[in-house]
């Protein structure tokens, strides 16, 4: 795995914060933002918060919204990567939304685990905050 591959947050006595959080992803820390304020000012009932979870020895950033994962986080060097996942009732609501191609063909082939099946976006670029924004918006609007 490249060094911008790796996960970084593999030591459970450092407990995550934004210092640490932003000196570890740079200048994405602009895309952060961008997530965390859109989070903030469209769906109220979201929160976030680190646990460190032994099984894949890293931190892990939950955000939720009344009690609904919304979505798992993890830092790599310099960037953050972003993992939804969603039913079997999803398929049709993400294969007809505006999503990109790849994200769509990459959900249709993803393994499943259970009656679930993830999506991951390595956040880059504005595109990928964008892709972020719009898998949220999916995310609200399955029951």
């Amino acid at each position: 795995m490249d060094e911008e591959g790796k996960f970084v947050l593999n030591d459970k006595n450092i407990i995550p914060d934004d210092a640490l959080v932003f000196s570890i992803i740079g200048d994405k820390k602009v895309c952060w933002q961008k997530i965390m304020n859109y989070l903030r000012d469209n769906y109220r009932g979201s929160s976030g918060n680190w646990r460190y979870y032994n099984d894949g020895k890293q931190w892990l950033f939950r955000m939720v919204n009344k009690k609904k994962t919304v979505f798992w986080l993890s830092l790599l060097s310099n960037t953050f990567r972003i993992t939804f996942y969603f039913g079997d009732k999803a398929r049709h609501i993400i294969e007809s939304s505006d999503l990109p191609e790849k994200i769509i063909d990459d959900f249709k082939s993803a393994r499943k685990y259970g009656s679930i099946r993830p999506v991951t976006i390595k956040v880059i670029n504005d595109e990928d905050v964008d892709n972020v924004i719009k898998l949220i918006g999916l995310k609200h609007k399955i029951k």
